[in-house]
């Protein structure tokens, strides 16, 4: 899986963030059945950018964590399979992460990667507007995010 990560403003670069992204997504491909031709772009900001997109693509008013743009939205069948390339745009406001592993009693590391595999499962086309829906997501956010060993405080793997 190609992993393109990018960076609103260049002092976001870390190594540490792009450690945790890269496993996230690796195991989601490994998972998920992605394929080596399987590309994701991740882009990494503050929440004014965030809330500008929140705003135009969901007309919300307000900074959110986490969105999603696939290139197959829309369509039934999802992933298309290993041989389709460009799978879509995640993008992730690190404010956001810190003040929700705050809020949350975990680590910006656990946010992020949870943020990150939260945004891969819009990618391959599950949602969370019903309850049946969200337990699904919840239940496979779980399972990546524990194989990785990225759990909550006071949880076992």
């Amino acid at each position: 899986m190609n992993i393109n990560i990018n960076y609103e403003d260049p002092s976001f670069q870390h190594d540490e963030y792009e450690k945790v992204i890269d496993r996230v997504c690796e195991e989601a491909a490994l998972v998920y059945g992605l394929g080596p031709n399987a590309e994701i772009s991740i882009l990494l900001c503050h929440n004014d950018y965030i809330h500008q997109l929140n705003k135009q693509y969901r007309n919300i008013d307000r900074p959110t964590d986490v969105l999603s743009f696939a290139l197959n939205e829309g369509e039934d069948d999802g992933y298309d399979g290993p041989d389709t390339a460009l799978l879509g745009d995640i993008i992730i406001s690190l404010e956001k992460v810190q003040e929700q592993a705050d809020e949350y009693g975990h680590s910006f590391e656990r946010e992020l990667a949870y943020l990150t595999i939260h945004g891969m499962l819009h990618i391959l086309g599950y949602d969370h507007m019903e309850p049946d829906d969200k337990a699904e997501m919840r239940k496979e956010e779980e399972f990546i995010l524990q194989r990785l060993g990225y759990v909550r405080e006071g949880e076992e793997l």
